[in-house]
């Protein structure tokens, strides 16, 4: 599939261009739905949303059921909506405990009908895991331009995904620091001139503990993460580096180049976010401070540049760039990242499951950080595979997935 410049081809999702959503910023307020508003990259996107000096308005936030937290960011931000996925949490919102004007909607289907309002500009996808496929489904089928941060609903179904973003007109300007890094770099060459594109990884903490003794980590170690501030579940994948596998198959559906084309570099300084090498020898790389506020406010105001709070680098101390190939032994998950990418079908859906499972068993004391990459390897190798499945088939082998993980703890 050849990829063009400077986003995904044309099988994959449209590229981000000027639309509703640009005019909106050169007029009114663009009006975001942020879903996942109580993570890290949701209480990201609402401080974008804050020093945008009016440019960007929060219409919707959603949270599984951190009601807290929401009802904080309600009174703070003002939303027209806010939904709460669990309708049992939902519950402890009495009558006064959301601004006036902003009204509370529950349950999975309300957020569907939401994100695909006419109101609508932008969508924040930034619910973790799995769950973050089906709201992120209904706002590319209703067209819209999703900012996505949630990688999981390319990782499980990055063809499906990329054909309903193409049948519906919707766009997808990603928010993931490396792909955005990507998505830059693309822009100074053709599909045809670039010869591959490397995601760059920090290492984690684990970069360089000897690989014999990784067995022994405890979760306390691996959520000590050296340069980015993340929820528990992505700071394991980055110890790990699971996060770098699922990223090399977001990548192959995002910006729709063959997995042979993709690679990961290991920088732990993490201010070359990715780069792209063009055929003539030509290295672009995207460089910027640790700061996910960058990369989530060139997805809402894309195609445009805007002043934000994101951190600069500052030039006038000195700094170096290190940067070595990693290490399989000490990550094992980076081999399954490159095998699943290759393939294709379901195999990045039972990935994705089997380690978000693994994960979970990790944070809560009945697995080894071993074993999470090894239960993946496992899982990958002896899943029922489908070249071209359906989105049923998908979730039918995510649930699978999750349960062989289950019994596999329990032995």
């Amino acid at each position: 599939m050849p990829l063009s410049s400077p986003g995904p081809s044309h099988e994959g999702p449209p590229r981000p261009h000027a639309g509703a959503g640009a005019e909106a910023v050169d007029g009114q307020a663009l009006r975001v739905a942020v879903l996942g508003s109580t993570g890290s990259i949701g209480r990201s996107t609402l401080d974008v949303i804050a020093a945008s000096d009016g440019l960007f308005q929060a219409h919707v936030l959603a949270a599984h059921r951190s009601v807290a937290t929401i009802v904080e960011q309600a009174w703070r931000v003002r939303p027209r909506f806010v939904v709460i996925v669990d309708a049992a949490a939902a519950e402890e919102i009495g009558p006064g405990a959301l601004p006036p004007g902003t009204s509370l909607a529950t349950g999975a289907e309300a957020l569907d009908d939401l994100v695909a309002d006419p109101q609508v500009d932008r969508v924040v996808a930034a619910i973790v895991g799995a769950a973050g496929l089906r709201s992120t489904w209904a706002a590319l089928e209703a067209g819209k331009t999703v900012a996505l941060a949630n990688k999981e609903t390319l990782v499980m179904a990055g063809p499906l995904v990329t054909r309903l973003a193409a049948r519906s007109g919707g766009r997808i300007v990603p928010v993931d620091s490396e792909h955005a890094a990507i998505h830059q770099a693309l822009r100074c060459g053709a599909g045809d001139e670039v010869r591959r594109i490397v995601l760059t990884a920090s290492g984690g903490p684990f970069r360089t503990r000897p690989a014999g003794s990784l067995a022994d980590v405890t979760p306390q170690e691996a959520l000590r993460h050296p340069t980015w501030s993340m929820g528990p579940k992505i700071t394991v994948d980055s110890a790990t580096m699971m996060n770098k596998a699922l990223e090399l198959i977001e990548a192959r559906w995002l910006f729709g180049v063959e997995a042979d084309k993709l690679d990961v570099l290991v920088h732990p300084q993490s201010i070359v976010h990715s780069l792209v090498e063009f055929v003539d020898g030509s290295v672009m790389a995207q460089l910027g401070s640790p700061d996910m506020r960058v990369p989530i406010q060139y997805a809402l105001s894309h195609p445009r540049r805007v002043a934000g709070p994101g951190r600069r680098l500052d030039f006038t101390q000195a700094m170096r760039l290190d940067f070595e190939p990693p290490d399989l032994v000490r990550f094992p998950a980076l081999r399954l990242g490159h095998e699943a990418a290759a393939r294709g079908g379901t195999a990045g859906a039972v990935l994705n499951a089997a380690n978000e499972e693994a994960v979970r068993g990790f944070l809560e004391g009945g697995m080894r950080f071993t074993d999470i990459a090894e239960i993946c390897g496992r899982l990958l190798d002896e899943h029922p595979f489908q070249a071209d499945p359906s989105l049923d088939d998908v979730r039918r082998l995510d649930a699978w997935a999750r349960q062989e993980v289950v019994k596999w703890a329990c032995v």
